[in-house]
């Protein structure tokens, strides 16, 4: 009972924020996000019954705290939903940096989920693995259906579970990943989340987004797109900001890289930014600008290129951590 999996990380285009049930992760509305390769999650299990505890180990370090926590809530799930009691053995590794603000957590979880539906032998589809993958990380979701997809909100596994937004912008999307290094703690920014007073402002005209970002996908419009996820960024940014703790992520390089992008719209590239709860910047552009774009921004931080990622899948044997 043994399994590998991968997945990749989300960016978020209408990011969710706030959870009406923490211990479900149910988000109080939908979003939608984009896969970004080749960053990506490796996470390989095995159920052993001569374990007495679960053995949890991430980037080479053992899990304690929080963290083990919400990897034993998944564990605990896919033990009940298979009828076993075996302790397991959990082996994850990132190729990139975690907690700066690129959905570690995303493809940690949806590469969790996945290897342990199959360790289990759970014949699932993608859309009900991520209501396993949802339970450490509602972001993980998405990453579990890949590419662009939509998870919608609700009150139960039926209705709150992602699925696969087609779109022909998949092809020439890419991503210039902006790093910068300052540690974040998205889970306490979702706990006070409605306590921030714009918070139902963002409620207000989170559905008009969702159904005007899922249009600009279905016809392939990069600019509306994009440019509603640039939006959405500054009004998450607004929410979290005001909330009790007045979190405030961006660093001066996250405001540098925004009047870079700005300047290079003023000379007539199509190009957005965008951020999730993290000071690091996606700068989004089409394939053929992306050189120029890449130039731009590398002047003020490290970066990489990333493009769109697929689904969570299961791997061969032969690449498995132990």
């Amino acid at each position: 009972m043994k399994a590998t999996a991968r997945a990749h990380p989300i960016q978020g285009l209408v990011k969710y924020h706030g959870m009406r049930d923490a211990e479900l992760r149910l988000p109080y509305h939908d979003s939608i996000s984009v896969c970004t390769a080749p960053s990506n999650t490796t996470t390989t299990v095995e159920f052993d019954p001569d374990l007495d505890a679960d053995d949890l180990t991430i980037d080479g370090e053992a899990v304690t705290g929080r963290a083990a926590e919400r990897v034993e809530h998944v564990l605990d799930h896919v033990r009940s939903l298979a009828g076993i009691d075996d302790r397991v053995r959990f082996v994850s590794e990132s190729s990139f940096p975690t907690n700066i603000g690129f959905g570690s957590s995303s493809s940690g979880f949806a590469a969790a989920a996945t290897a342990l539906c199959a360790a289990a032998d759970l014949d699932m589809t993608r859309p009900e693995i991520s209501t396993v993958a949802r339970r450490g990380s509602s972001s993980a979701a998405r990453a579990v259906t890949g590419a662009f997809s939509h998870l919608r909100t609700g009150l139960n596994d039926e209705d709150c579970r992602s699925e696969r937004i087609e779109t022909d912008l998949e092809d020439d999307l890419r991503i210039v990943a902006v790093e910068v290094p300052a540690y974040k703690e998205t889970e306490e920014a979702h706990a006070e989340a409605a306590e921030s007073h714009m918070f139902e402002a963002r409620m207000a005209h989170i559905h008009g987004q969702i159904a005007e970002m899922r249009d600009a996908l279905r016809r392939g419009d990069f600019d509306a797109a994009f440019e509603l996820a640039e939006h959405d960024s500054l009004s998450l940014a607004a929410t979290t900001m005001t909330g009790p703790a007045g979190w405030v992520y961006w660093q001066p390089t996250t405001l540098r890289v925004f009047d870079a992008v700005r300047d290079l719209r003023d000379d007539g590239v199509p190009v957005y930014f965008s951020t999730d709860t993290g000071a690091s910047v996606y700068v989004n552009t089409p394939r053929e600008h992306v050189e120029r774009v890449e130039r731009a921004v590398s002047e003020h931080a490290p970066t990489r290129v990333w493009e769109v990622g697929g689904p969570a899948r299961v791997l061969e044997p032969d690449e498995a951590l132990f």
